[in-house]
């Protein structure tokens, strides 16, 4: 059997110039938790061009969602950003990774914190109903440059709390907070930055992130992954992995691309 599945595209969205979405079919034998990752790509001379993506659809859905950068000179998403509906994208028949919520200790608020594509995973996590069962309140934090960066702004606050039946849930527990650093916005600053200051507690309405009772996910650059890393561990959370659950996970699987 071959390591990968070749799938149709779909549909794909272009946000900005430097992002985009795309869904494709879905074999039924790919099986997948909410908020792992996958190795997805294109045939390029006979071989297949790969790097890991963040599956951003549920995993009840039939079909697959990736949010990609574009890099002009990126071996793949220079030609990822060119997809069309009709053409074939292959992905990995093994999804893995850390962003998972088997992976944390019990808890009362779960953080989701991502800059960029980093939000891919949490997209997926917030369309599961065992997370609003699991947390009392779950905080989606992202983080962008620009406005137009958000991805899924409008499907966040307007769509998913009507979802036939997430909807209730994600009404009464999910808290989306939106954050941009160079354009004037509502709330405005690094993710780091709105956790010292306080500010994120006095959006969602609570208590400073305390490790006795929140839990958190990471997911970004690299350089956003050591603050928070550091940032958390300073206030006494404990890093989880797939061996053994924390208080907070990381995602370190990705890299430019």
């Amino acid at each position: 059997m071959s390591a990968f599945l070749h799938e149709r595209v779909l549909t794909v969205h272009h946000w900005t110039d430097r992002l985009f979405s795309f869904t494709t079919t879905r074999d039924p034998a790919l099986r997948f938790s909410n908020g792992h990752f996958t190795m997805i790509g294109l045939m390029v001379d006979g071989k297949p061009l790969l790097r890991a993506y963040s599956v951003a659809s549920a995993n009840y859905e039939e079909h697959l969602e990736f949010l990609s950068i574009k890099v002009p000179d990126g071996p793949l998403t220079s030609r990822l950003q060119h997809l069309q509906p009709g053409d074939t994208v292959v992905v990995g028949r093994k999804p893995t990774g850390t962003l998972v919520t088997d992976y944390l200790n019990p808890g009362k608020r779960l953080f989701l914190l991502s800059t960029g594509t980093g939000l891919a995973p949490f997209m997926s996590i917030v369309r599961d109903p065992e997370v609003y069962e699991r947390f009392e309140q779950v905080v989606l934090v992202h983080g962008v440059r620009e406005v137009a960066e958000l991805a899924y702004r409008q499907y966040l606050t307007e769509e998913l709390p009507r979802h036939e039946f997430l909807g209730e849930m994600v009404s009464a527990q999910l808290r989306y907070v939106p954050t941009v650093t160079r354009e004037p916005f509502p709330t405005m600053g690094r993710i780091p930055d709105l956790i010292r200051s306080g500010e994120l507690a006095r959006l969602v309405g609570g208590t400073d992130l305390d490790a006795a009772t929140d839990r958190a996910m990471i997911c970004g650059s690299s350089a956003m992954l050591r603050e928070l890393k550091g940032l958390l561990e300073e206030r006494g959370f404990a890093e989880g992995s797939t061996s053994r659950p924390g208080d907070f996970v990381i995602e370190r699987a990705f890299v430019d691309q």
